[in-house]
């Protein structure tokens, strides 16, 4: 058919011809420097840390909400247990929502309906509207772990990004650290435990409302595609359009990439199954600690409820360590990125676990066999936590953009098994934790698990070394 003759369907009704060059109508940025790219945006925080706030802070309740809803005390337990399994289950739901539809919408759904479920799950009557809507939060609250990267990744560059991710590390394992002190202070006042969970559900309602109305939209395709819906209107020219426009929903599709490949890649690749497994092992640890420190603390030391949670703040202060440790070394591998044509070599990523990892395991060691006895001062526990905080910032974070760095075509995947297989290796935890130490003792406890923290510690230099060279020799390995 020739170019100008009209294009007719089988009811014979005409359209206009195909255009001659379709690819002259798609918008695009105007490079890197076009200042509507997001990567010229000024930045602003985001609600991950409530998230992660609101998995921990109800921990030091647990105990009198067992008690007020006539449970075991393992029963209740599984409020935090089932919040965090939410955490797995929801990058399902909210990472193929973000690429369809933007961040923004399901990171304002997702914060609103987080602080919906907590208030349900306070004002509950039963054990089961309170472990209902519990799961519920953590499946709400798993779209600022599943998203913000992707927020991440959509605002800062290679050089950047590193950096901003130490952020967010900081905030995921900020809460869980520093949830306990507020929750235990709040659990053993006249409020009681149900305000552990109104506070966080309060924090969350606000930071949505303000994200409803100040949060802008970061996904570039979808920026792009509301501009040329603008444009169309603006013009009258209807041929214009963005890509993101042309891509058709397949449900198919959104649950091969977000839920059957994240499950073969974690079988398949074996980088992304040990990498994982240790990640998994470091945050699962995190929420050991939720029912291990009031324990050792409490029961050891005989501190009051609240208190008892206080030597969480060593934890953090080597978290903001690592961080600090994780900044200079940004700095080291920017000047290797402006050497290397500004392509991310995945190795450069570990040289913070190869250290990281071996400190953690002390820590480990340290914490359970200074914490055993009330003969030795709680500041030798306390201070292990400087060491078993700077530790699992040093190791979780520099792997996780390992991960990202060697999948990048594939990164909403490895993500998605990175958060699945964590979160529900970390829901598990807290159910043994406080049994474990109280039933082996404090100092054999924390042998079990600095024993399995040093058997992992290989795993970075082992990449490095089978991978280190070939990658510095193809930049583009991975």
């Amino acid at each position: 058919m020739a170019q100008s003759d009209e294009i007719q369907d089988e009811g014979k009704r005409s359209f206009p011809p195909p255009l001659i060059n379709p690819e002259e109508f798609i918008l695009e940025f105007d490079g890197p420097d076009d200042p509507r790219h997001p990567y010229n945006w000024k930045t602003s925080t985001n609600g991950t840390w409530i998230v992660a706030f609101n998995s921990a802070i109800y921990a030091p309740g647990t105990e009198s909400a067992s008690k007020e809803l006539g449970v075991g005390l393992e029963v209740g337990t599984l409020g935090t247990t089932l919040f965090v399994l939410g955490f797995a289950a929801g990058p399902i739901l909210w990472a193929p929502g973000s690429e369809l539809y933007g961040r923004r919408w399901p990171l304002v759904v997702s914060m609103i309906g987080g602080g919906i479920f907590s208030i349900a799950s306070a004002a509950g009557e039963n054990i089961q509207t309170l472990l209902i809507c519990r799961f519920f939060a953590g499946l709400c609250g798993a779209c600022q772990l599943a998203v913000v990267p992707g927020v991440l990744a959509d605002i800062f560059d290679n050089k950047y990004r590193g950096g901003a991710i130490s952020i967010y590390a900081l905030t995921v394992f900020g809460g869980p650290f520093t949830g306990p002190i507020v929750g235990g202070f709040i659990a053993s006042s006249h409020l009681g435990w149900r305000w552990t969970l109104y506070i966080p559900a309060i924090l969350g309602l606000v930071n949505g409302a303000i994200s409803a109305v100040l949060l802008p939209e970061t996904y570039a395709p979808l920026i792009l595609a509301a501009e040329a819906a603008t444009m169309r209107c603006r013009t009258n020219n209807w041929a214009i359009h963005a890509r993101h426009e042309m891509v058709e929903t397949d449900l198919r599709d959104l649950v091969t990439k977000y839920f059957t490949r994240p499950l073969r890649m974690l079988i398949t690749e074996p980088m992304i199954c040990l990498v994982s497994l240790y990640m998994s092992f470091i945050y699962g640890l995190v929420y050991a600690l939720l029912e291990a420190y009031p324990f050792v603390f409490g029961q050891v030391y005989h501190m009051r409820p609240g208190v008892a949670e206080l030597p969480f703040i060593g934890l953090f202060i080597g978290m903001s360590l690592g961080v600090t440790m994780i900044f200079w070394q940004q700095k080291e591998y920017a000047k290797k990125l402006a050497k290397n044509n500004n392509v991310p070599v995945p190795e450069w990523r570990l040289f913070p676990t190869l250290f990281g990892g071996p400190v953690f395991t002390v820590g480990i060691f340290w914490f359970g066999w200074t914490g055993f006895t009330d003969q030795i001062h709680w500041m030798a526990p306390t201070a292990a936590g400087l060491f078993v905080g700077f530790g699992v910032l040093c190791v979780f974070l520099p792997c996780f953009n390992y991960l990202v760095d060697s999948y990048l075509p594939l990164a909403a995947s490895t993500v998605a098994a990175n958060i699945m297989l964590r979160s529900s290796v970390a829901a598990g935890f807290p159910l043994f934790s406080r049994q474990m130490f109280q039933n082996l003792g404090v100092q054999w406890a924390a042998t079990v698990l600095g024993c399995l923290a040093a058997i992992m510690i290989p795993i970075p230099f082992v990449f490095r070394i089978i991978r280190g060279t070939n990658a510095v020799k193809c930049p583009t390995a991975g």
